[in-house]
């Protein structure tokens, strides 16, 4: 962060403390209130953060308003159509696109570290056949720790790496064997000459009984989906990474942490939600009576996948999304996919009329993820798996950043405490009846 040029002016109950501002690269500037309680003894109050920097990052810049979404500079529409996985991990974690050799090493590393322990199979015995795959997902990753012993010590610069490249590549192993295991089939070792994206999809569809061939266009679609999802900023389960992190708790704990977040409906479930109304509406014929209901006030509907925190503008990656489930329904010969023509339509009615464009209400990421999720053949209950797989890179560059930070202490919220003020305890016998 640069050094502060300017300063904020703030009175309070007579006293006049100058606040320094300071400026990112490009983003708003803000304003440094780390001494503000030393100064005049009080706190800011901001409920969800909404208007705080919890941390100073290298990592994502996100702009709401114009839509604009960067990893480490790189728009996320370039890396999305002229990168893959594999080298957005590289970017993401180390802070810059690889050299080819680089690239060769990375890749050799991450693949060469797809198995997980044999021991760590039988972890999955123990749930019952229909748990969620996010409890198992929470499970395991946590279970981690107890059997890499060698990449716990976080003041360890290799350790940091060794963990981080092994939960990079054992994710989609342990999402895979999550899938499998729920749905009573047996588990698929990765095969070290496929790509990151077609080993994943290889180990949730392939069976023993028969030979498994990848399909370039859908590992490439679920490639775009991974790059898409590899990080978003400080949003609600990365925040509770690094929170998680502050403490010095292990990494495996930490990304489990992670996941756990991310199993709210409320960040991590949205796709899983807009394919839900989608096949309520059933048919691009009810569209206009679907969007009366949301727009009246009485009414419990609500139009999902659309919006965003922090975006106030079309969100980019759903216009990714949107063109990869073209192309996803073209391959799969899905000519007349009932919720795809739901989504066309609900999206169009939507930007066309006042009401959503005021408030605006524009298509997410998550409106059309989804459909492409069902098409490659993943039931709903795996969608917020597969966001947590994507998102291992994110969360584990994000919590590398904040190790690395010579001035990174423990996180420590404050409060605005509305509860009773001191009282004296009373004894049982005085309390009433």
């Amino acid at each position: 962060m640069a050094d502060a040029v300017k300063s904020a002016t703030l009175k309070i109950d007579g006293t006049t403390l100058e606040l320094p501002i300071r400026s990112g690269t490009i983003g708003p500037d803000v304003v440094d209130i780390t001494k503000l309680y030393a100064s005049a003894k009080v706190f800011t109050y901001d409920p969800a953060f909404s208007s705080t920097a919890s941390c100073e990052s290298k990592i994502t810049y996100i702009d709401g308003d114009e839509g604009i979404l960067l990893y480490r500079g790189y728009p996320i529409e370039q890396l999305a159509e002229q990168g893959d996985f594999i080298e957005t991990c590289y970017l993401l974690y180390y802070g810059e696109l690889p050299t080819p050799s680089q690239r060769r090493v990375f890749e050799h590393a991450i693949t060469h570290h797809t198995m997980v322990h044999e021991q760590l199979t039988r972890f999955f015995q123990g749930f019952r056949r229909d748990a969620h795959p996010m409890a198992v997902m929470v499970a395991v990753i946590g279970a981690m720790s107890a059997f890499y012993h060698d990449s716990l010590d976080i003041n360890d610069a290799r350790q940091r790496e060794i963990a981080s490249h092994r939960m990079i590549a054992k994710l989609p192993t342990i999402a895979a064997m999550a899938f499998k295991y729920s749905i009573g089939q047996p588990f698929v070792y990765p095969k070290n000459d496929l790509s990151y994206a077609a080993n994943f999809l290889r180990m949730c569809f392939a069976v023993p009984c028969e030979d498994y061939v990848v399909n370039p266009v859908l590992a490439r679609a679920m490639d775009k989906i991974f790059i898409l999802h590899a990080d978003h900023e400080q949003n609600a389960s990365t925040s509770t990474v690094r929170l998680a992190g502050s403490s010095g708790a292990n990494p495996f704990a930490c990304i489990a942490a992670g996941i756990a977040c991310l199993w709210g409906p409320a960040h991590g479930g949205a796709n899983e939600a807009a394919l839900e109304m989608l096949a309520a509406i059933g048919d691009p014929g009810k569209v206009p009576d679907f969007i009366a209901k949301v727009k009246d006030k009485t009414s419990h509907h609500r139009l999902m996948g659309f919006g965003h925190r922090v975006y106030k503008n079309y969100d980019p990656r759903a216009k990714i999304m949107q063109k990869t489930a073209h192309e996803v329904l073209v391959e799969l010969g899905i000519n007349d996919d009932p919720l795809f023509d739901v989504a066309r339509e609900l999206e169009r009615a939507a930007l066309s009329d006042s009401y959503f464009i005021e408030r605006k209400l524009y298509p997410n990421v998550d409106f059309y993820s989804g459909i492409i999720l069902r098409a490659l053949g993943f039931p709903t209950s795996m969608f917020t798996v597969l966001f947590a797989l994507a998102r291992t890179v994110g969360w584990i560059s994000q919590w590398k950043e904040m190790i690395e930070d010579p001035n990174y202490k423990i996180g420590r919220p404050r409060q605005l405490y509305t509860g009773p003020a001191r009282r004296d305890y009373l004894p049982l016998s005085k309390r009433g009846k």
